[in-house]
């Protein structure tokens, strides 16, 4: 019997969206690709609700229309045929972050991810350490959980084209070294600890970009100023260009607090960048033990980091495995274990048109 797989998220895919509206929209393209009969159902509840009731409200709206549909869920509902946990385990995120337990959204996640994760008939990981904090946190049957790491559309990198249009606006110096910062939520995603090891250091003659949303910008800002090198970071704001700023790179950093898989990990991997980021993080799952922090405050990286940016041959090899390593991470290529699994759950039906 063919049957259209129906998708769950309910924010649209939009500019400025979060990795799971990124992933989604990739996703859709490459069964698109394939004539895949797929729909995508987002809220119909306005934003100015409290945010915990859009949750709740929102699992109605699924649950209760949800019918023969085969739902492949990338949002904590209570009636997912298939879960994608791309947004980690919320019970971990808190204890991670030290979140009250009295704010009625945490109430709300938490009531709703373990009849999520109880009720899928198979989930998956984009990390092999949140498969492992799924069974740990929930008691979930290791068999029912796969992993399957992000995927990403690869591009083709115009180094000149970003260059001279990128050193015009921001006044950039031929053979400038170049660090990269890419992500919204400047706390959880560790640009504090970011400042901390450009100010670390030796080498002074580099410009650090900092990419992304954020409402307390002025702290960071501040920082900057008092760890004395505001004349070397540039917060950038949301920018719809950021393909230009992973170009011109030379090393991304990204000291998360928390992330299930960053996919811009990825995106810098597959733009010629040398990669550092936590273990806490799945992503770090892909790149070698030197590149993977202990923690945020790991400052054992700034020698390494140094030692890279004064050596440009080890720099530049660097730079060309990571580009190898990523094209594994096609779209195409976790669309195909993706199928997989939802032929699997679903006994065998066909998706196509």
């Amino acid at each position: 019997m063919i049957k259209k797989i129906t998708f769950i998220r309910a924010n649209k895919i939009k500019y400025g969206g979060g990795g799971a509206e990124v992933y989604l929209s990739r996703l859709s393209e490459a069964l698109a690709r394939q004539s895949i009969s797929h729909s995508i159902v987002h809220s119909i509840f306005p934003e100015f609700l409290p945010s915990w009731i859009r949750v709740l409200l929102f699992n109605l709206q699924t649950c209760l229309t949800k019918g023969d549909k085969f739902y492949f869920s990338l949002e904590r509902i209570t009636c997912p045929d298939i879960y994608r946990a791309g947004d980690g385990v919320h019970k971990v995120y808190m204890r991670i972050e030290n979140k009250s337990i009295f704010n009625l959204l945490h109430v709300v996640y938490l009531f709703i991810e373990k009849r999520c994760f109880e009720n899928a008939k198979h989930i998956i990981a984009n990390s092999q350490m949140i498969k492992d904090e799924i069974i740990a946190t929930y008691d979930i049957d290791p068999k029912k959980i796969s992993v399957v790491y992000s995927g990403m559309n690869f591009k083709k990198i115009d180094y000149p084209c970003s260059f001279a249009k990128l050193s015009k606006e921001f006044s950039i110096q031929q053979n400038k070294k170049i660090l990269l910062y890419v992500g919204s939520g400047f706390k959880r995603k560790g640009v504090e600890e970011f400042l901390h090891i450009v100010a670390r250091l030796k080498n002074k003659d580099l410009k650090a970009f900092i990419v992304g949303r954020e409402s307390n910008s002025q702290f960071y800002c501040q920082l900057a100023k008092q760890l004395k090198i505001d004349n070397q970071v540039v917060f950038t704001g949301i920018r719809d260009d950021v393909d230009d700023f992973y170009a011109i790179s030379d090393i991304f950093l990204l000291p998360t607090h928390y992330d299930p898989f960053s996919n811009v990990v990825l995106e810098a991997m597959s733009f010629e960048n040398a990669v550092f980021t936590t273990k806490q993080n799945g992503a770090s799952e892909i790149l070698k033990q030197p590149f993977i922090m202990e923690n945020p405050k790991d400052f054992s990286i700034v020698e390494k980091i140094d030692n890279l940016l004064n050596n440009a041959e080890d720099l530049q090899n660097i730079k060309q495995q990571n580009k190898f390593k990523s094209a594994e991470f096609s779209i195409d290529a976790n669309l195909e274990k993706t199928l997989a699994i939802i032929n699997g759950a679903n006994e065998g039906a066909d998706f196509t048109n």
